[in-house]
């Protein structure tokens, strides 16, 4: 299964960045063993409408392009659910062994996703309650993809 991880938002140069990118990379070559494989991450500009509800709407209307037929749709969402990271990894060994050939994981912009984003969704995941900056986001998430192919891998990186 494909893992395309869709951002709105540039990531700036910086300790980061480089930290994300490694965590992305440690899950590109853990997952592939086990088919997860990593497609990269898509970055696209902050929509520059006037309001709220048009910069989320415009912003899902850019994320729809990377959507394919099949495919799931995770949205990152400050209302969404919890997940412990056993259930998080649960969750995506799901998607990947029920035939679905992709996977996009949607980390909106500062108003956060459209609602018809989120009733097309198949999971919407709360990294925490709290607010978190998009470039730490960016830090988590590829912190927990590869923990993820840990878990579903049986590798000891993760102990519970």
């Amino acid at each position: 299964m494909k893992i395309i991880v869709h951002a709105v938002g540039r990531m700036k140069a910086g300790p980061e960045r480089e930290l994300a990118a490694r965590y992305f990379d440690r899950f590109a070559k853990s997952g592939a063993a086990i088919g997860l494989e990593f497609s990269g991450v898509t970055e696209i500009a902050e929509s520059r409408g006037q309001t709220a509800s048009e910069r989320r709407r415009e912003e899902g209307q850019r994320l729809q392009t990377q959507l394919q037929p099949g495919g799931a749709l995770v949205l990152l969402d400050e209302r969404g659910r919890t997940f412990s990271s056993e259930e998080f990894a649960g969750r995506l060994g799901l998607f990947r062994d029920g035939g679905r050939r992709a996977l996009v994981i949607a980390i909106g912009g500062a108003d956060g996703h459209d609602q018809s984003l989120r009733d097309q969704a198949d999971l919407v995941v709360s990294l925490s309650a709290m607010t978190w900056p998009h470039q730490l986001v960016r830090v988590m998430l590829g912190e927990q993809l590869y923990r993820a192919a840990t878990i579903l891998a049986g590798h000891p990186y993760h102990r519970s």
